[in-house]
């Protein structure tokens, strides 16, 4: 493999606390950001992810305090998505220490804030998150949905996906809706899909629940891999996953 594959625990965040649900619904506290933040870090997290769920559907901008605290206990870099709508979102949560913004429904609804945000921060700091579930009426199977999974768009996922890999964006985050929470595997056609189709870094999101789970997706050529339930609840271990990963033959970070 050319890429390194690294591990990304994602922290959903709603009222300030990490949470964890089912096909985007059935939300369970997970516990303190701060806590799990430094928990990922010291158990060898390559990066971290924080995803404010709510702020979208509630039409607020991310939570500002919360980045900035887990700013100041993260030790690798993090991504801040939920609620950035614009440069003005994405420069507070940048400043309050976040390394990289994601955005997903504005920049479906708006495809102008893409290169708008690579100009103003560089492309390095920028991805596009795309929430998906299946639609076999569509080319690649797969339709993207928007306000938090809520809205389904009509739109072919990797159609999209290919539109904001021209703009250039260096890392995409599909989510399965189907697969979120389920630990049944990530969405492998999907992610085989974009990785063939783009010239981003495709993350596997929604659905690990064992360790085959991640190594089946970097076969599919994800090279960031995002979970949160199995790491939340201790079903597996981020250095377990590593020495799996490792006897398998992957080209992890570190």
């Amino acid at each position: 493999m050319s890429k390194f594959v690294e591990i990304m625990p994602c922290l959903d965040m709603q009222a300030g606390r990490v949470v964890k649900g089912v096909h985007f619904v059935d939300i369970a506290d997970a516990g303190d950001p701060v806590e799990c933040a430094k928990a990922y870090c010291a158990a060898g997290a390559d990066q971290l992810a924080l995803l404010d769920i709510t702020a979208t559907i509630e039409n607020r901008g991310t939570l500002v305090n919360v980045v900035r605290n887990v700013a100041a206990a993260a030790t690798v870099p993090f991504t801040v998505g939920g609620g950035i709508s614009d440069l003005k979102s994405a420069e507070a949560v940048l400043s309050a220490g976040a390394d990289k913004i994601s955005t997903s429904s504005a920049a479906f609804r708006n495809p102008d804030l893409i290169p708008a945000l690579i100009r103003e921060f560089g492309a390095d700091k920028i991805t596009v998150a795309i929430d998906v579930d299946r639609n076999e009426a569509l080319p690649s199977g797969y339709e993207v949905y928007i306000d938090g999974g809520r809205t389904a768009t009509g739109v072919d996922a990797v159609e999209w996906g290919k539109r904001v890999d021209g703009y250039g964006v260096p890392v995409i985050l599909p989510t399965s809706k189907a697969g979120d929470g389920a630990k049944t595997g990530y969405e492998l056609p999907l992610i085989r899909c974009l990785a063939e189709s783009c010239n981003a870094r495709i993350v596997a999101s929604g659905g690990a629940g064992t360790m085959e789970h991640f190594l089946e997706a970097v076969n599919a050529g994800a090279t960031i891999l995002l979970a949160a339930s199995v790491f939340h609840f201790n079903i597996i271990s981020i250095p377990e996953l590593k020495k799996y990963l490792r006897a398998n033959n992957v080209n992890l970070k570190d």
